[in-house]
């Protein structure tokens, strides 16, 4: 019995290994996609830029070729020769738009699910936003938990339900949570603010893991303690705002990802 117990025990452990490794892996192809993302925009305002010289130099190469006799052979060769560079030149334009529409598209679809799914909790409470092709769930402290508090109130838990059916529904998302506090120092159970938004973190996995079958091998969890804040802590308004819980929610598009390394 004892083997037995052990054997379960390094499965488990060897199981927790690997699905932090996939989870930093994960993390790292949403960081290179970003990256990529970026490049491709350079890459297109670069090829309209070439495109315009390329207009001018057909449009030269045309007038020229109206007035000089001997050197119209040539002319004629420039001007095709420049014409297939401006398709070859469009043509991968046209690719690179594409990409960023299925990039763009894949975001979007994703923040009409969850904006639908959560559509009965208020705009103080939740919103669903969109930055750097992810969605972004944020959560008040005053949906998901007691002041002071890491445990998940009922209210937050249904939330947390129709957030975890979207997911279910979209297995090709990665799922970050961040926890945020405010500035005031923490009494009590926990030691700091850091531990506070850690451990709050720690909790919306568990309840999308063990009550809503969340594969945990998606989801990573942070605390980012006071030193994310959205709005001022001087005001009790401002304060509020910070006491956050953010679900970011990224598309692995691996389609993006083959295209992009052929």
């Amino acid at each position: 019995m004892l083997t037995v117990t052990l054997l379960i025990s390094c499965a488990a452990k060897k199981e927790l290994r690997q699905s932090r490794i996939d989870i930093a892996a994960l993390r790292q192809d949403s960081i290179q996609l970003a990256s990529r993302i970026d490049d491709l925009q350079n890459t297109i305002n670069s090829l309209n830029t070439r495109m315009g010289d390329l207009n001018k130099q057909i449009a030269s190469l045309s007038n020229q070729t109206g007035k000089l006799g001997q050197q119209n052979l040539n002319q004629q060769n420039q001007l095709s020769q420049a014409n297939r560079t401006l398709q070859d030149q469009q043509a991968r334009l046209q690719h690179l738009q594409n990409l960023l529409a299925q990039q763009k598209a894949a975001s979007d679809s994703l923040k009409n699910k969850m904006s639908d799914a959560l559509v009965g909790f208020g705009a103080k409470d939740l919103s669903v936003t969109q930055k750097n092709g992810k969605v972004y769930v944020s959560l008040s402290e005053n949906l998901l938990f007691p002041s002071g508090s890491a445990v998940v109130n009922p209210r937050g838990v249904d939330a947390l339900s129709k957030l975890a059916a979207v997911l279910n529904l979209n297995p090709d998302v990665a799922v970050t949570i961040e926890g945020h506090t405010d500035t005031v120092p923490i009494h009590g159970k926990y030691k700091d603010n850091w531990q506070l938004s850690t451990e709050r973190a720690n909790a919306i996995v568990r309840v999308l893991v063990n009550n809503y079958k969340v594969d945990p091998k998606r989801v990573e969890a942070s605390g980012h303690s006071q030193y994310d804040p959205v709005d001022d802590n001087t005001s009790s308004e401002g304060r509020a705002r910070n006491r956050r819980t953010e679900i970011i929610l990224t598309p692995k598009l691996e389609e993006l990802y083959k295209i992009l390394g052929s």
